[in-house]
C-alpha cells in the first residue's frame, strides 16, 4: 500500500452500482451460466492496455470452477470495479489483475458471502475496495500507511484470519518454548540433586 490510491467512496459508489450484467451467474462448463468470466477477463485486460495467452484464461472455465463458483462471481464484481477510469489509467500490468484474481479474490472468495452481498452490503464493499486497492499497492487517497493497513485489518475477514493464524502460530511458539525452557530447568534440577 506503498503508492496512493483513488478516493475510497469513488470505488464504493461504483461497486454499489454494478451493472446486473455483472451479478449474473458465472458460465462454467457443464453447469448453466450466463457470463463467460474468460472473456470478461481478458476483455478488462484488453481494456488495460494487457493481453493474456488463452490458456491462462482457461482456468476461468474448466470444469472444477463449479466449486470455486463464488470466487467467479466475485472475480466479476472486481473486473466492474478495475474498468474505472482511475484504474485504466494506472497502466496495471496483466500480472498484477490476474494475480489480485487469483490470490486476493480467490482468498476472499472462500467462506465469504455471495458475491452480491459485495455489492449491496456497505461494509462489503469498503472491504473489496480495499483489499483490491492493497493487493494492487496502492491505498485510498487521504490516508496514511498506518490508517489504512488499520482499517483494512478491521474491516477484512480474510485479513482478520490471517492475523489469528499468526496470533495462534505465535502462541504455539511460545508454549512450546515454555515447555522446553520448565523441561530444561527440571533437567537441570534434577541433575543438581542427582549430584549433591
Amino acid at each position: 500500500m506503498n503508492r496512493i490510491g483513488p478516493i475510497l467512496e469513488t470505488l464504493t459508489r461504483r461497486l454499489a452500482e454494478t451493472p446486473a450484467d455483472f451479478l449474473q451467474e458465472p458460465r462454467i462448463i457443464g453447469y448453466p451460466g450466463k457470463v463467460s468470466v474468460a472473456a470478461l477477463v481478458n476483455d478488462v485486460l484488453r481494456m488495460l492496455g494487457n493481453v493474456l495467452p488463452v490458456e491462462n484464461l482457461e482456468r476461468f472455465e474448466e470444469p472444477h470452477a463449479k466449486m470455486h463458483r463464488n470466487w467467479l462471481a466475485l472475480t466479476m464484481v472486481v473486473l466492474w470495479l478495475l474498468t474505472d477510469e482511475w484504474f485504466l489509467k494506472q497502466n496495471l500490468s496483466a500480472h498484477s489483475v490476474t494475480q489480485l484474481l487469483d490470490q486476493a479474490i480467490f482468498d476472499l472468495a472462500q467462506g465469504a458471502p455471495p458475491a452480491h452481498k459485495f455489492v449491496s452490503d456497505p461494509d462489503r464493499r469498503e472491504e473489496l475496495a480495499r483489499v483490491v486497492l492493497a493487493s494492487l499497492d496502492y491505498r485510498p487517497q487521504g490516508e496514511t500507511l498506518t490508517q489504512a493497513a488499520d482499517r483494512l485489518m478491521s474491516i477484512s475477514g480474510v485479513e482478520r484470519s490471517r492475523l489469528e493464524q499468526a496470533s495462534r502460530a505465535s502462541q504455539e511458539r511460545a508454549r512450546a518454548i515454555r515447555e522446553a525452557l520448565e523441561k530444561k530447568l527440571a533437567e537441570e534440577s534434577a541433575d543438581k540433586w542427582t549430584r549433591e
